[in-house]
């Protein structure tokens, strides 16, 4: 047998700072996600535990579902906040939906379209991927002529990549996808709260999102929604646990889901008035949810977007100003991330740390071909407000500036300033 050589593991050389209060650095975080969370949602968090089946806490289960209608635009009764981050939400729907053989039509555009590719693999689905270049996304077109060939059950596909900084437009889809006799699951991990996804609207099945970029919370929740044909596709899998099972219970169609944790019929089931028991409420992180869709939901959907495209103007007029080049198609790019080309003759990570270092500014690089060549900046969610970016363009002012790249000082600031004072 081939020795195997396990990951290198560091030690940290004082293990009695184990014991001592966490106190970690306040840090701005204006990269592509995690932001910082909103101090409300904090407090939320905060609040004493309860049963998973106290009346209380089932009752904020329903409130929650309610908030994430209006958040998802939608009228879909299967609309909830699954345990695990926005990657087990992909993998929980399509896991789900999908049984070995099934075909599944990938569309992908950055790194999460990679991501979509490798969880259908091992959902043991029949494949076809098409892919954009980074730093594009597709017309319907591109997308037609594989639905006509392949004929897929699902065609998966993110709303933004941040890998890219890139919004896939999404309206039209979903009719044709219905129109060839596919469902459409669209991963919004990345967009969501920060530009409109009317999920009735534009026909889309399922939706899987996450807390921690526009709305403003931590990860480890993630809501979803499911249409009626997707959320009937899923349950006559149904499976009832042994020991569950009442009498004359009987399985559903279909091969069982092949996960335990990752079964949403069951899942259903537990957030439906049967009640059946599943796992442990995540009672901390459901009362972030709720909280994270209440905020957005008050300040109402349009306020919501104009700040996120307030902050995204002002971004890229800072950028700009410290002459800075943008990365990809800036038509279609992102409103709460914005790629940027790290200049030559700066070494992109050597001033990432000084932000994260000298100003406690946290923005990020990429992934496989554009590491290194693209710093990433975001303003969504709480920082998704002038102070924030201001602060942020300012100390890359100054970091860049050390750096050696030529551009007038003051000049992005006061762009992102023009910015924020004339709309």
């Amino acid at each position: 047998m081939t020795d195997i050589h396990l990951p290198a593991l560091s030690h940290l050389p004082n293990p009695a700072g184990a014991f001592d209060e966490l106190n970690p650095a306040a840090r701005l975080l204006m990269g592509p996600g995690p932001i910082n969370a909103d101090p409300r949602v904090l407090k939320a968090m905060s609040t004493q535990l309860l049963g998973q089946f106290d009346p209380q806490f089932r009752r904020m289960m329903r409130e929650t579902m309610a908030l994430y209608r209006a958040f998802f635009e939608t009228q879909n009764d299967w609309t909830l906040v699954l345990d695990g981050t926005a990657r087990a939400a992909i993998e929980m729907v399509m896991m789900s939906a999908v049984e070995p053989g099934d075909k599944v039509l990938v569309c992908s555009f950055g790194r999460f379209g990679q991501l979509l590719n490798e969880i259908a693999q091992r959902c043991g689905a029949r494949i076809e991927v098409i892919q954009a270049e980074w730093g594009e996304v597709f017309d319907l077109a591109q997308i037609e002529a594989t639905l006509k060939r392949f004929s897929p059950k699902l065609v998966t596909i993110c709303q933004g990549d941040t890998s890219t900084t890139m919004l896939q437009p999404l309206e039209g889809l979903g009719e044709l996808c219905h129109r060839y006799g596919a469902m459409l699951q669209v991963d919004a991990t990345a967009s969501c709260g920060g530009t409109p996804l009317p999920v009735d609207a534009w026909g889309i099945d399922a939706v899987t999102a996450g807390l921690q970029k526009c709305l403003a919370g931590p990860s480890g929740a993630a809501p979803i929604t499911l249409s009626d044909a997707m959320a009937k596709s899923i349950y006559r899998r149904r499976h009832i646990e042994e020991g569950l099972r009442p009498a004359g219970y009987q399985p559903g169609l279909g091969q069982r889901i092949a996960s335990n944790y990752m079964d949403i019929a069951m899942v259903m089931d537990y957030w439906s008035d049967a009640g059946l028991n599943h796992h442990t409420e995540a009672t901390t992180m459901l009362y972030g949810a709720r909280e994270c869709a209440r905020i957005f939901v008050q300040e109402g959907l349009p306020a919501v977007y104009a700040r996120h495209a307030a902050a995204s103007r002002a971004v890229v007029a800072g950028l700009q100003g410290m002459k800075l080049k943008l990365y990809g198609d800036v038509a279609h790019k992102m409103p709460n991330v914005t790629g940027v080309y790290v200049p030559d003759g700066v070494n992109g990570d050597k001033l990432r740390a000084a932000l994260l270092n000298d100003f406690n500014i946290e923005i990020g690089t990429s992934f496989g071909p554009l590491h290194g060549k693209v710093w990433r900046v975001g303003a969504m969610g709480y920082n998704a407000r002038p102070d924030a970016v201001l602060h942020t363009l300012a100390a890359l002012e100054t970091v860049l500036a050390a750096e050696g790249h030529a551009f007038t000082r003051g000049a992005g600031v006061d762009a992102a300033y023009g910015s924020y004072k004339a709309a």
